[in-house]
């Protein structure tokens, strides 16, 4: 067979893994939309036996044999793509063949049931009915992560599976830097809590005009619904079946619009990067997103950097007061802003605001911690997280569902994951302040409700290099820099100082 030739067989072989993949994603997203409370058990072992087959699929001889064949007669070149598919493949090749495919297979239905568990433990109120499953999670964890081997520390590992080539060494680092100054100036803050009102948006108002509301606005910033949808969940996420069919979900607080608004914001963030990947690059293992630290990135920047400005309220305030006749005629642009920036240490990850969002995710973090390196049995995880919710947010959960029980990612096994969330964090800054670099203009476009300037460089500058690059290196390319966490902390300071007047 000639290199063409292999490489022609080694594209349909990704386009299968991918196909398959994809299929398992609808059975995932389903189930955490509208399926029924009894089809947990039967969906555990339809995930479980996909998973088996993609792993066997990618495994197998053939991946194998092409893949090394390919590598060793230089079958990329100077192409930046087909190098760019080899690199991703192999990738994904080592770490499949490190894991077992029974290990891999168990580790779908644990937590494809775990989930359903954690949804009722939720409800009710009782970590016990999760408790055992999060125990068996974090075994198989601790197995996956032997399993894919590491240089000093078992969570190594598992951060590299969503941030590849990050290390607790360097999150630590970051995090350090975060903590040194967002603790001080939450204390500072803390007197002057009051200072800024929230009342307009506490009120009640209907979920569909909530939902008409939402709707309109992700798509005025561009989230695009002939190739994508949104829907509900207890858990607000965002799944990729191909950049043509991307589908969000949100959650509804009756008693407060910025539940839906800024969780749907953040969720179309996500989509828009996934719409924007190049549709010829679909079906290959270049046509993804090189990391979540970058998918956060998005997001965040939707929700906060642009959907927490003046600008985007100068905008959007008439279309709220037309969307809720009689509610917000009093209600003006700068009440509307210190509204939706208002500091308070809160219980709820999701509902947090700027100043204290990062203190929720390194308490995550640091526990995730020790549950892998055994210093904290699952038993004594709902006393340690209300303990460390008093240390670095001065509040105490009053119930396990504002507490342990509030993030679903634990229940899927995503354990190294929410590091990601801060890494995206601090580079919704990083790039935003790229983009007005080059143009000025995006905030006054903002204002306009003109979001196609700043939607367009991300475009050409993120969406469109999909996994071309490795994350460091789309980075630098793009920043650079890798992760600083300079400008972020600057634009925190310097928002939150003039909006309480320190």
């Amino acid at each position: 067979m000639t290199t063409e030739a292999k490489w022609q067989r080694f594209m349909e072989l990704a386009g299968e893994l991918s196909d398959l993949s994809r299929a398992a994603a609808v059975l995932g997203w389903d189930q955490q939309t509208y399926m029924p409370p009894g089809g947990g058990e039967a969906r555990a072992q339809q995930r479980a036996t996909l998973q088996r087959v993609i792993h066997e699929r990618l495994t197998g001889a053939e991946v194998g044999e092409l893949l090394a064949d390919l590598e060793a007669q230089g079958a990329a070149g100077d192409d930046p793509f087909r190098k760019a598919v080899l690199r991703e493949t192999r990738r994904m090749y080592d770490q499949a063949v490190k894991i077992p495919a029974d290990l891999a297979a168990e580790f779908v239905r644990v937590t494809s049931v775990a989930m359903n568990a954690w949804a009722r433990a939720r409800e009710e109120g009782d970590f016990d009915l999760f408790r055992p499953h999060l125990e068996r999670i974090v075994e198989l964890t601790c197995e996956r992560a032997d399993a894919l081997g590491y240089t000093t520390d078992r969570y190594d590992a598992l951060l590299d599976l969503y941030e590849p080539g990050a290390t607790r060494d360097e999150v630590n680092r970051i995090f350090d830097g975060l903590r040194g100054t967002l603790i001080p100036l939450l204390h500072e803050l803390l007197p002057k809590l009051g200072e800024v009102d929230d009342g307009p948006f506490r009120r009640e108002l209907a979920r569909e005009s909530q939902m008409a509301f939402v709707n309109e606005v992700i798509a005025q910033i561009g989230f695009d619904y002939n190739r994508g949808r949104m829907d509900l969940s207890a858990h607000p996420f965002t799944i990729s079946f191909s950049p043509n069919d991307v589908r969000l979900t949100t959650r509804i607080d009756p008693n407060d619009l910025r539940m839906a608004l800024y969780s749907a914001i953040h969720e179309a963030g996500h989509g828009m990067y996934e719409q924007g990947i190049p549709a010829r690059w679909e079906r290959t293992p270049v046509g993804a997103v090189p990391s979540l630290g970058l998918h956060e990135s998005q997001s965040r920047m939707w929700e906060n950097v642009i959907g927490r400005s003046r600008e985007f309220w100068a905008f959007f305030l008439p279309k709220l007061r037309q969307a809720f006749p009689g509610e917000f005629d009093g209600v003006d642009v700068d009440a509307v802003y210190r509204a939706v920036n208002r500091v308070e240490p809160s219980y709820i990850r999701t509902e947090a605001d700027e100043v204290t969002y990062n203190l929720h995710i390194m308490i995550r973090y640091e526990l995730e911690q020790a549950l892998v390196d055994g210093s904290l049995a699952v038993a004594d995880l709902p006393g340690a997280w209300d303990a460390k919710m008093e240390e670095y947010l001065t509040v105490r959960p009053r119930s396990v569902r504002e507490g342990v029980l509030q993030d679903v990612h634990w229940s899927m096994g995503s354990i190294g994951y929410f590091p990601t969330y801060s890494l995206g964090t601090i580079l919704a800054v990083q790039l935003f302040e790229a983009a007005c670099k080059e143009h000025p203009e995006i905030p006054s476009e903002i204002a306009a409700g003109n979001f196609e300037p700043v939607r367009h460089w991300m475009q050409r500058n993120v969406y469109d290099q999909a996994c071309l690059y490795t994350p460091k290196e789309l980075l630098e390319k793009v920043t650079g820099t890798g992760y600083d966490p300079e400008p972020y902390l600057a634009y925190i300071k310097g928002k939150y100082g003039e909006l309480y007047g320190l």
